[in-house]
């Protein structure tokens, strides 16, 4: 069996944002990256653990990014993946990052392609449905359990309310989330590895960005706390009405 984790850099939640050029680019100086952590937690340690049940199992992992991405791909291979692939390019496209990562997946023959559900930075949760897309694949998203018997997988996605169990064959692609596996941390062993995989750089398919970026804007500053006397309702409906506009 085969699996693909999509792997993706996303700046340290602690990172202080910032914006450059006219506010369409992100001012990156300074900025500790890490990988995101859907992708990391979830996505990648999940197929770690396949891969333990069955050795057999071949774990790449992919990436679309430029040479300031190697640190992080090391990493995902400290924890446990066989090799990496880098698309050499950057872009925000969704639909673009997709083609790139579809393109890798056919090439190599997968079995399963994981990615995280979103990235913490774009929140986009969009890459997966549309790899799934491109490669004519079933998809299931925001998968918080998976079991494999042969070639058939279960999965456990969430669903407004409760969740949804639903079955699928090989080959699919799934998007996971919180519950899908437990976050590890590499150990000395696996960071030593790590150099010597095999990262494999490619150039990006021929593929048009459906999206450019305008503009970015942080979120205006937060008020003060105003208190409102408990007796005097009307003053409370009345800043929910004309401030806030709630009501």
């Amino acid at each position: 069996m085969k699996i693909l984790v999509c792997i993706s850099k996303t700046p340290d939640t602690t990172a202080k944002i910032a914006f450059t050029d006219n506010n369409k680019k992100f001012a990156a100086d300074g900025v500790q990256w890490i990988i995101n952590p859907y992708d990391e937690w979830y996505a990648l340690v999940r197929a770690i653990e396949l891969k333990e049940k069955d050795p057999s199992t071949v774990l790449h992992l992919v990436t679309v990014a430029g040479a300031d991405a190697d640190p992080i791909i090391r990493k995902a291979l400290a924890l446990g993946g066989d090799e990496a692939i880098r698309v050499n390019t950057d872009s925000h496209d969704s639909f673009f990052i997709a083609s790139q990562i579809a393109s890798v997946a056919k090439q190599g023959g997968y079995d399963i392609v994981f990615t995280g559900k979103e990235t913490i930075d774009y929140n986009g949760s969009s890459v997966g449905g549309m790899v799934a897309e491109l490669l004519d694949l079933p998809y299931i998203s925001l998968a918080t359990k998976f079991e494999l018997n042969g070639t058939a997988a279960t999965v456990t996605r969430e669903i407004e309310g409760g969740e949804e169990t639903d079955e699928a064959s090989l080959p699919l692609v799934v998007s996971c989330q919180k519950g899908m596996a437990e976050q590890r941390i590499p150990n000395m062993k696996g960071i030593m590895g790590a150099r010597t995989k095999p990262l494999k750089v490619v150039e990006p398919a021929a593929t048009e960005a459906l999206t450019t970026i305008v503009s970015f804007e942080t979120p205006p500053a937060k008020a003060g706390v105003k208190l409102v006397p408990a007796d005097n309702p009307a003053e409370l409906i009345r800043l929910l009405h004309e401030e806030t506009k709630l009501i």
